[in-house]
């Protein structure tokens, strides 16, 4: 029996044994599943600056998790040997909830917080975030998790209880760049607004020359965070040639600085980064 995944915008209608785009969710047996659920293809105490979070708990230490999979297909993707994976296709290990809380609550002695889910895109595996997280909350632990909001309200608001900080990937303030990484700004607006109103969210746009790069756009961008606050800490990343997109050069490090200093003329907190 055919079955609609409502995880995200694409609502992929499966077939009996076919996987949605996001390569992490099947329908099996006319039921949709989490087919990535506990398969773990990373691991390793992080700063939790590296995710990047500058302005939660500074200086801790963070176990990060993840998985296989994602619902954008963005040809500068940095981890795309996972998260352009499916099963079969990077190799892991089965981690359950309990070992993974386990596992988080033996690090807390070398100053470990909790658990990030992070490197691939957390939220096509949701299920796994929610039942992980529960566990390490009951531990007195925090959660993280870095992701590129796009995914229903419903998903979120099952997650909101069990994750105390999040970095949320804004790509672009254009919708026609989003479609063309297979996503919706407005939908990624909406997963912003709700997640600030519920937990300590930060923001990343990584600045890829002749796709989002222009002034304009950050201070549209940087306008509509300040409309939600002035206080969100949003991160402007330097592009370096990856995956698919090997057909121009880095950021210039002066534009992304400018960038910076465009979305500052809002926004109380602006980091530069890869520079």
């Amino acid at each position: 029996m055919k079955e609609t995944c409502r995880v995200c915008i694409h609502h992929c209608s499966l077939e009996p044994g076919q996987t949605g785009l996001c390569r992490a969710r099947k329908n099996e047996n006319g039921r949709i599943i989490c087919g990535n659920y506990g398969q773990v293809t990373s691991l390793a105490l992080d700063p939790i600056e590296k995710k990047p979070l500058n302005m939660y708990r500074p200086g801790s230490l963070v176990l990060s998790v993840g998985s296989y999979g994602c619902n954008l297909r963005c040809s500068f993707c940095q981890n795309h040997e996972i998260s352009m994976a499916g099963t079969g296709d990077a190799g892991t290990v089965y981690i359950s909830p309990e070992d993974l809380a386990e596992k988080a609550r033996e690090y807390r002695v070398i100053g470990n917080i909790g658990a990030a889910f992070t490197y691939n895109e957390p939220l096509v595996g949701w299920e796994y975030v929610r039942d992980s997280a529960r566990l390490i909350k009951e531990t007195g632990m925090d959660n993280v998790m870095v992701t590129n909001g796009t995914a229903s309200l419903e998903v979120l608001e099952e997650l909101l209880p069990y994750i105390d900080a999040m970095n949320i990937d804004l790509k672009a303030f254009r919708e026609e760049t989003y479609r063309k990484l297979g996503g919706d700004l407005e939908a990624v607006k909406a997963f912003i607004t709700r997640a600030a109103a519920g937990c300590h969210v930060e923001l990343t746009t990584l600045v890829v020359p002749g796709m989002n790069d222009g002034t304009e756009e950050m201070e549209e961008e940087a306008r509509w965070i300040a409309s939600l606050r002035k206080d969100i800490p949003l991160h402007v990343t330097r592009f370096f040639p990856r995956y698919h997109m090997t057909d121009r050069e880095a950021t210039e490090v002066e534009r992304v600085h400018r960038l910076a200093d465009a979305a500052g003329k809002y926004l109380e907190h602006v980091f530069v980064g890869n520079c």
